[in-house]
């Protein structure tokens, strides 16, 4: 089949499924390239290590279920230290699901919001009841801790009336609501000291999810880039100023540290 042929029948197939041109422009490829060409990060972006982020990292990450879908507990530990280091600290995430990182926060902040879907909106796109009844599961009861209910893409966070120390954007990690979450996280931020962290920057502390990256590249403001980072050892990356050190990850680096993790279940 020549080139003409095969494009003729692309196109095809993509009239008939049009969720095809979805696919094809969420091919990580095709994000990869449109990172390089746009800010030449062919390798993502610097690591700063979690402890320059937390120089006395020592945190018991409570709940933590240990089940698909969530953060890993140095994923818990650097949103639970960050929020530590911050007086009196006001946080906001979006993406709530069981609420493990909002409650782990609650623990040590002063005031949290969480935004997600309506559990009416996620039964209305067929998700599974039982799936939509998890949510909160963990921060429902916690005083500390708002839950609105909305669409990311079209809430209007200025009802809020409120800034914030810590942004935790977690909500669907698609090139667009990325970039959308991003560029509303940079209008709710406190002061210039506030710091936005992105989950899933990769699917594990090595990798990318360039989708992800280049929805937090454009939507963040361009005389803040230069103040993204990965954070090691997580598969976070973080809008922070004041960072001194930070470097690529080699592939199969000698890990520069290691985390004594103590295990105790709770029913």
């Amino acid at each position: 089949m020549n080139k003409i042929s095969k494009l003729f029948k692309a196109l095809s197939l993509i009239l008939k499924q049009p969720a095809l041109l979805n696919k094809v422009l969420d091919d990580d490829n095709v994000n990869k390239n449109e990172v390089f060409k746009k800010y030449k990060l062919d390798k993502g972006l610097k690591a700063v290590e979690i402890t320059e982020l937390l120089p006395t990292l020592d945190i018991t990450i409570e709940p933590y279920a240990a089940l698909d879908g969530g953060s890993t507990p140095i994923d818990l530990a650097l949103l639970k230290g960050l929020a530590a280091s911050k007086p009196n600290c006001d946080y906001f995430e979006i993406g709530t699901w069981r609420g493990e990182s909002v409650s782990n926060v609650a623990s040590v902040a002063k005031n949290c919001v969480t935004l997600n879907l309506p559990d009416a909106t996620m039964l209305e796109m067929g998700l599974d009841k039982k799936y939509v009844d998890l949510h909160r599961h963990f921060s429902k009861s916690l005083q500390n801790v708002t839950h609105l209910q909305g669409n990311s893409l079209t809430y209007d966070y200025k009802s809020m009336n409120q800034k914030f120390d810590l942004i935790f954007i977690d909500g669907d990690h698609h090139y667009e609501s990325v970039m959308s979450d991003t560029k509303n996280a940079f209008e709710l931020l406190k002061d210039e000291n506030s710091i936005i962290v992105w989950h899933d920057y990769g699917n594990n502390p090595c990798d990318i999810r360039w989708d992800v990256l280049r929805g937090i590249l454009d939507g963040t403001p361009n005389d803040k880039i230069n103040n993204l980072y990965r954070v090691s050892n997580t598969l976070c990356a973080i809008y922070c100023k004041g960072i001194k050190n930070a470097e690529y990850i080699p592939d199969n680096s000698i890990p520069k540290k290691h985390f004594s993790i103590t295990v105790k279940a709770k029913s």
